[in-house]
């Protein structure tokens, strides 16, 4: 597992290989990745935008920017949290990812959240930081 704090905002992220989805001799290595975002501020804030940068084993990165996560742009109360699983393939069999949320108060005023950086690898790999 993976955790960061910024801002009063808590990610933890949790990836997994998905072998059912994955075919190595097509060069493809699929992950799933669940996310926790929890509010340990005082205020209560809005999910707006996501941001990742995803690079793979060969060093080939690939930027994703977007609106919310899953289709939500999701409110936190204080104490509150919001839990949701994403995917991501690659070419190669392992990688990493590192991004961040744009939050916003209910004042309009925003914010970044850091997503801390996690490794993608296959369950009998010893984890790395491409």
């Amino acid at each position: 597992m993976y955790q960061k704090v910024t801002n009063h905002i808590q990610v933890t992220v949790e990836p997994s290989f998905l072998p059912e989805h994955s075919s190595p001799e097509r060069r493809r290595y699929v992950w799933a990745y669940e996310v926790e975002i929890r509010n340990l501020g005082g205020e209560t804030v809005r999910l707006r935008n996501r941001q990742w940068t995803i690079t793979n084993a060969n060093g080939e990165v690939e930027e994703v920017r977007g609106a919310g996560v899953v289709g939500e742009q999701p409110t936190l109360t204080p104490g509150g949290a919001f839990r949701y699983t994403s995917g991501c393939p690659l070419t190669t069999p392992s990688g990493i990812m590192v991004g961040s949320y744009e939050m916003e108060r209910e004042t309009g005023e925003r914010f970044f959240v850091d997503i801390p950086a996690f490794s993608l690898d296959l369950p009998d790999a010893r984890p790395t930081m491409n």
